[in-house]
């Protein structure tokens, strides 16, 4: 009896030791040729990626933006590589939109053009000049004459709204099909970002528009434009191949100093 129950293959019992294999043979049914650790999870090798990439290798090599990820206008997708920047990114351009003698603006955004920009100092200018254009217009009212009683004007954000998306959005795609028909190499987000970020300095010239004192005002105003006028100027005439066509840059440069007298004329009257 003892010796047929010694015969029973004992590695079948649960809680029994499986029987040990040999290194030889355990290389041979586990190990691939060649295999090595993989990134997880994968890119997405259907639309513009790479698929599985090997840990320690670069997907661009150059910090250069990657493939079009373009599908469709009305796919949320589509504009998120616009939006791909941070704030040290953001704030270097702002910066550099204060400083319009330089010109390089076009080449610290050609690897990476955002809307974020765009989007952010527009509403931002919308409300500021909305709102402290309202102030003014109390403050200037107080001066003058204190007998009669003072409303908000609501209309302000209406036309600020109006105006400053207006002009963001159209202008640039205008000259984007001027310079396009006249066979100049330009790039209508690169545009976008450019107009965008121009607008900053008057959000800046808004809080020191409240003071009571029309010289003043109109001084600051006339300085902010010409500042804001130049950035456009400078960085349009680097998309600009001949002398023939320096009057686009005039024209930006007239268009952007008209904003200006705009703002301070219907918001700082």
């Amino acid at each position: 009896m003892e010796e047929s129950f010694t015969n029973l293959p004992t590695s079948h019992f649960v809680g029994s030791v499986p029987a040990v294999v040999s290194e030889e043979k355990k290389a041979t049914n586990n190990e691939v040729p060649g295999a090595n650790l993989q990134i997880f999870p994968p890119n997405n090798a259907g639309s513009g990626g790479q698929g599985y990439q090997p840990i320690g290798s670069t997907s661009d090599g150059g910090g250069q933006p990657a493939t079009n990820n373009w599908t469709g206008v009305f796919s949320i997708s589509s504009y998120t590589q616009y939006f791909n920047v941070d704030t040290d990114i953001v704030l270097n351009r702002l910066i550099s939109s204060l400083y319009p003698t330089t010109g390089d603006f076009v080449n610290k955004i050609d690897a990476n053009p955002d809307l974020y920009g765009l989007v952010w100092i527009s509403t931002t200018l919308v409300f500021a000049i909305a709102s402290l254009g309202n102030c003014a217009t109390y403050l200037m009212h107080r001066r003058s004459d204190h007998s009669t009683s003072w409303t908000f004007d609501v209309n302000y954000l209406n036309v600020a709204a109006g105006s400053i998306y207006g002009y963001a959005l159209i202008v640039p795609l205008g000259y984007y099909f001027v310079l396009q028909y006249l066979g100049s190499s330009v790039s209508l987000i690169r545009f976008w970002c450019l107009w965008g970020y121009s607008l900053f300095i008057f959000i800046l010239t808004s809080f020191l528009l409240v003071i009571p004192v029309e010289f003043l005002r109109w001084t600051i105003i006339l300085i902010a434009g010409a500042a804001s006028a130049s950035f456009v100027g400078l960085n349009l005439r680097s998309y600009i191949q001949s002398n023939d066509l320096t009057i686009v840059a005039i024209s930006a440069f007239v268009l952007q100093m008209g904003l200006s007298i705009f703002i301070k004329m219907w918001f700082f009257a």
